[in-house]
């Protein structure tokens, strides 16, 4: 490489897997899990994804990957820690946790399906009400 040259931007597959790190960092910032060993399961999942979008690179375009590694966090820490995030919106009965939505799809928003309401987008859980 020529130490003289600019770097360029990273290629669209790195843009959209930053893109989905951060916003996924964010909401766990937010809801102040971000511990490094909660770090690191993000981490494996922008991994586990790159290899997903190199397999099929046209998914990179259409904004899935946020929702995708949410979802896969979401399940990480389930395993290991609980339900996460907690239902901002329902101040009364068992906690429970918003899901991702759509599953696979643009614009992925967390989701309280127990009031049927979206709460926020990936990545603007600091936007959502907070808990009662």
């Amino acid at each position: 490489m020529d130490p003289q040259r600019e770097p360029g931007p990273p290629p669209p597959l790195e843009q959209a897997l930053h893109a989905a790190r951060a916003l996924v960092l964010a909401d766990l910032v937010t809801r102040g899990v971000a511990e490094a060993d909660v770090v690191s399961l993000v981490e494996d999942s922008v991994a586990h994804r790159r290899w997903w979008v190199e397999q099929w690179p046209e998914g990179a375009g259409y904004g899935f990957l946020a929702g995708l590694v949410a979802q896969d966090v979401q399940d990480a820490l389930l395993e290991r820690y609980g339900r996460w995030p907690l239902c901002p919106v329902c101040g009364s009965g068992d906690p429970h946790a918003l899901e991702v939505e759509p599953e696979l799809g643009p614009d992925p928003h967390w989701v309280c399906h127990k009031a049927g309401v979206k709460v926020a987008a990936v990545g603007a859980l600091g936007e959502a009400d907070p808990p009662a």
